[in-house]
């Protein structure tokens, strides 16, 4: 019996190392690592520019967690506000989806995105999610990205907003719930090494 390529989802918060562990873990298992690609993809998709799909990549989750929480408004209010931009949010979902589930057939690592929930009936996926305390992220953070503690705080800040809302916005769902995951690992208290050791044992499971 032929064993299906390995494919795995992961859900970082910011400054839990997932743009380190990611590849890393790609690498070791031999498959494709989908991340920065995939507004490029989908911009050849839609017909559009590479400026218009990064606009509403999760960064779209930044515009709606902005207008959420400046005017205490419905996520759902605020995504409509926000989808009144030249490339809707909801066409830029449905193809980050397709592109997600077509490149899962032949195995890939897959980094942000809402992967868990893309591909939560895929029996061969191993979802992920990459955490730590707030004051730890950062500090990785500074020391991965030479930033000072301001910037790195409110980075930590915008971006956990913005990954929280984009999952909320498009599929009713809170990043954070464990629930959602098969792994959920503190990537602020065990070396890169040994969490990309975990996620590949368990990939290969």
């Amino acid at each position: 019996m032929l064993r299906t390529p390995p494919l795995v989802t992961i859900s970082a918060s910011y400054g839990a190392g997932g743009s380190r562990i990611g590849p890393a873990v790609a690498q070791r298992l031999g498959v494709e690592f989908l991340d920065r690609a995939i507004p490029t993809r989908v911009a050849e998709k839609l017909g559009c520019s590479l400026d218009d799909a990064l606009a509403h990549d999760e960064s779209l989750g930044d515009a709606i967690g902005r207008l959420a929480s400046s005017f205490a408004l419905l996520p759902e209010l605020a995504g409509a506000m926000v989808q009144a931009g030249v490339l809707a949010g909801e066409d830029y979902r449905r193809e980050t989806e397709s592109l997600i589930r077509e490149h899962a057939k032949g195995g890939a690592v897959i980094l942000g995105r809402a992967g868990a929930l893309i591909l939560h009936e895929d029996p061969d996926a191993l979802h992920v999610r990459l955490d730590g305390p707030p004051e730890r992220r950062v500090a990785q953070a500074m020391a991965l990205e030479s930033l000072d503690r301001r910037d790195a705080e409110r980075l930590r800040r915008d971006g956990d907003r913005a990954r929280e809302a984009y999952v909320r916005h498009f599929y009713g769902c809170d990043a954070r719930d464990p629930a959602l995951y098969h792994l959920v690992i503190d990537s602020t208290a065990l070396a890169p090494e040994t969490v990309v050791d975990v996620i590949a044992a368990a990939a290969a499971r």
